[in-house]
């Protein structure tokens, strides 16, 4: 069986399967069987909605401006330049660098996020 056609809502051959089903008709296709000499003309209509994050793609878990706690070893002077390059300041009593998240989103800082503290937004006097 071979499909022919396929017509989206509004042109013609759809008008009526439009009026019919409305906003839920999403195409409209001609297939051919070439074994039964039949043409046939099946709709695709939506039947429900509802959210879904699609895999490996989950909300960030912190919005741009939030100040995010990274542990950064004592020997990675690399990763404490990006940290120093990118606004971070360093915490001596937690012992731990607070950067804003919009800068190190992506990066390699941000699999170093302490998660158990709770994020604070960015304020001109904190950095």
């Amino acid at each position: 069986m071979k499909t022919r056609a396929k017509l989206l809502p509004g042109q013609k051959g759809t008008k009526s399967l439009q009026k019919q089903y409305g906003d839920a008709l999403v195409c409209v296709r001609y297939r051919y069987d070439e074994i039964n000499g039949k043409q046939l003309k099946t709709v695709e209509i939506i039947v429900s909605k509802k959210e879904w994050t699609p895999p490996g793609r989950t909300p960030p878990r912190f919005a741009e401006g939030d100040i995010v706690a990274v542990k950064i070893g004592v020997q990675e002077k690399s990763l404490q330049q990006q940290a120093k390059a990118v606004g971070g300041r360093w915490d001596p009593a937690q012992k731990v660098w607070h950067i804003p998240f919009g800068c190190i989103a992506g990066t390699e800082l941000e699999k170093l996020i302490i998660i158990e503290t709770k994020p604070t937004k960015v304020t001109s006097q904190s950095l």
